[in-house]
């Protein structure tokens, strides 16, 4: 699941650039922590995709990561998109919220959870998000010679961690086992790499970091950076780009 990540200092895009926090909205981290093998599953599934294509809150840029749990895997079906990484970050966000561990669980910026599915729940969450500040990160995008660079950048950086997540644009299962047998489903946005990429100690200076990486080929690739408070905890910056 992992990829390996190659530092440097900042270069100058020139061309091929992509810049989607531009958008005069709050920037707004939507994670849905979610399984093949789970029946309650595809409803937060669905929300997750129409809040990513419809964008329907006001003065909120919608930017959702579907991450894949793999402790339904022993029931039946083995989701093709699970990892025991995810699994442990909803773990690490129950131990932070004094709670439990289920699926759908929707996680807004870091700092609230909820039932997946709950659209009210989730909007109240993202209009709480929204009057929150927040940095926003420039991600830029380079690719020459059959590479892929990217470049992130914050004026004034606050303190934390940053982490680096690569996703599927969208993917489609036909699931042939398991709670959700003869179902054909479908996700946005599914992780296939999340990456710690450095400490922040010192907040409100400025921010770069260039990295090489190797995105699956023949799709598209979605590239969110995201900034917490600690490792895991509040989002206080984020951004997202498309290869």
């Amino acid at each position: 699941m992992k990829l390996a990540l190659a530092y440097c200092a900042l270069f100058a895009l020139t061309s091929g650039v992509a810049d989607e926090t531009a958008t005069g909205r709050t920037p707004v981290l939507v994670e849905l922590f979610t399984s093949e093998g789970c029946s309650s599953c595809p409803p937060a599934d669905r929300l997750l995709e129409q809040f990513d294509t419809k964008q329907p809150i006001a003065d909120a840029d919608l930017i959702v990561l579907s991450e894949h749990v793999d402790y339904w895997n022993q029931l039946g079906w083995k989701d093709p998109f699970s990892s025991a990484q995810f699994s442990e970050r909803q773990r690490d966000y129950a131990r932070s919220f004094g709670g439990e561990v289920y699926t759908p669980e929707m996680v807004v910026d870091g700092g609230m959870g909820f039932v997946g599915s709950d659209e009210g729940d989730a909007r109240k969450a993202v209009h709480e998000a929204v009057r929150v500040q927040k940095t926003p990160i420039r991600v830029g995008v380079q690719k020459a010679d059959g590479k892929v660079k990217i470049a992130l950048h914050m004026d004034r950086a606050p303190a934390g961690t940053v982490y680096l997540a690569l996703a599927h644009d969208s993917t489609k299962s036909q699931v042939t086992r398991g709670e959700n047998s003869g179902r054909g489903l479908t996700h946005v946005a599914v992780v296939y790499s999340l990456e710690k990429l450095a400490k922040i100690d010192k907040k409100d200076e400025a921010f770069d970091r260039e990295i090489a990486i190797t995105p699956h080929a023949g799709e598209t690739t979605r590239i969110v950076a995201f900034v917490e408070k600690q490792d895991l905890g509040r989002v206080v910056a984020v951004g997202q780009a498309r290869l």
